[in-house]
């Protein structure tokens, strides 16, 4: 077998996580190669983030489906990572195309080559989630990544799944033409986050036509009349017909056929890679991490393998505890304040717990509120969609979490997002002069009205 030279840092996955850890770290004068077998870049800038806010864009501007599409091939870079590679170079990255295997501690295999380590970094993200449906593996469907490259547009659109991709892609492909049908086994969309987040969203959602089945599940699939398009059979009944199936029930961590438990890890299919507050992986299986075997360095995740706050700006987030912790600095990570947004319109924002959350963990919870309609640019935007709610911790008086809708709300609610990690006394927050006329104003009622049921 052939065999290739010492390497400081080893990366599983060249995406978000993965490309950031290895540049920095190359950077710092560390010895690094990426692993990576798709894309360097990874899903964000072609297959999720970067292509589904630029179709999001053309259809709040009005444009055509050709234009939209043509727009997105060229911010996505034609699904070219030429360029992506080449600056890593610069920046002293080697690039091992291929899949990467751990034989054994200190040791990777990459294509047919072994490659030494002393450090290793899991960056290795996610994969969509297939329901367990009868015929549906013969039907003709679509997960994120098909549905944000090709320049298909369907007649007939079904998605199943009502969290945030299911939504953004719900709203894209009805705005360009497309008979959209969402199916959720739950009551009500966005299910993580608060209730009126979801209602605000189907409301808007089914404006522009979106045919809503809130409380459904699908049952079974079969290949449609010819062979061509779907049938889906619902558990009340109902029968639909699909050209695409856009699957959107979520996501799970990429962790199998990494070689992992060589290192001692347990590794189970779908489960995330459990880490510690420095982004290091958990080893053994609880009390049985001292059995597992000498490392010649560190082993850290970050991503969408932890499974911790899966966002592209949290895998920014870890990848840079991770860095930090390889450089001999000691950071901690805080999820404290990590924002969850639905790119809609009008866009969905949450940071913090939710109330669901704060329930679970038997906190006393302040709940305050306040419509964007009050607000004087909701009249001047002609659109006045939206709402705001703050969530506080009575027995400690500070804010843990919030959430909004409406127009640019990842944008003015970042605010919020400070004041939970930086635990800001609201006294304080009740002191802020917003802009006029902003959405921002709307923080300033409920704010107060929590500083004085305080």
């Amino acid at each position: 077998m052939e065999r290739n030279h010492h390497y400081d840092v080893v990366v599983l996955g060249g995406g978000t996580a993965g490309g950031l850890v290895a540049t920095e770290l190359a950077q710092s004068g560390r010895d690094v190669a990426l692993v990576e077998s798709r894309l360097v870049g990874g899903a964000s800038p072609y297959f999720a983030c970067v292509p589904s806010k630029s179709l999001l864009l053309s259809a709040r501007r009005g444009e055509t489906w050709e234009l939209a599409v043509a727009r997105r091939d060229e911010v996505t870079g034609r699904l070219d990572d030429d360029r992506v590679v080449a600056r890593m170079a610069e920046d002293g990255v080697t690039v091992l195309r291929g899949w990467g295997r751990v034989t054994r501690p200190g040791t990777v295999e990459v294509d047919g080559a072994e490659h030494d380590y002393t450090d290793l970094v899991v960056s290795t993200g996610s994969e969509p989630v297939v329901p367990a449906v009868p015929g549906l593996a013969e039907a003709p469907t679509w997960t994120s990544d098909e549905a944000l490259t090709v320049p298909d547009l369907p007649r007939r659109l079904v998605v199943l799944g009502g969290g945030p991709v299911g939504c953004e892609m719900a709203q894209v492909y009805a705005a360009f033409g497309s008979q959209v049908t969402l199916i959720e086994p739950a009551g009500r969309l966005l299910t993580a986050e608060a209730a009126f987040a979801g209602e605000i969203l189907a409301d808007a959602l089914r404006r522009i036509g979106v045919d809503l089945r809130l409380g459904s599940q699908v049952v079974r699939v079969a290949r449609g009349d010819g062979g061509a398009g779907a049938r889906l059979w619902l558990a009340d009944g109902a029968v639909l017909a699909a050209d695409r199936i856009l699957l959107a029930s979520g996501r799970r961590p990429s962790v199998e056929g990494l070689g992992l438990e060589n290192l001692g890890v347990a590794v189970a299919s779908g489960r995330p890679l459990a880490v510690d507050e420095t982004c290091a992986v958990v080893r053994g299986d609880g009390d049985q991490e001292a059995d597992a075997p000498d490392l010649p360095g560190g082993l850290w995740a970050a991503g969408d393998v932890t499974g911790v706050a899966r966002t592209t700006h949290a895998a920014r987030y870890q990848a840079r505890v991770v860095v930090s912790n390889v450089l001999g600095k000691r950071r901690e990570a805080d999820y404290r304040a990590v924002p969850r947004v639905v790119h809609t319109t009008p866009s969905v924002y949450a940071v913090g717990l939710s109330p669901a959350q704060a329930e679970e963990r038997g906190m006393e919870l302040l709940t305050a509120g306040y419509d964007l309609a009050a607000t004087a640019r909701a009249a001047v935007e002609a659109d006045d969609r939206g709402r705001v709610e703050l969530y506080a911790d009575r027995s400690r008086g500070l804010l843990i979490g919030a959430a909004a809708v409406g127009l640019y709300a990842e944008e003015w609610m970042s605010e919020i997002a400070l004041a939970i990690r930086a635990q800001t006394p609201l006294g304080l927050l009740t002191d802020v002069v917003h802009a006029f006329p902003t959405f921002g104003e709307a923080l300033e009622a409920p704010l107060r009205e929590l500083a004085g049921r305080l």
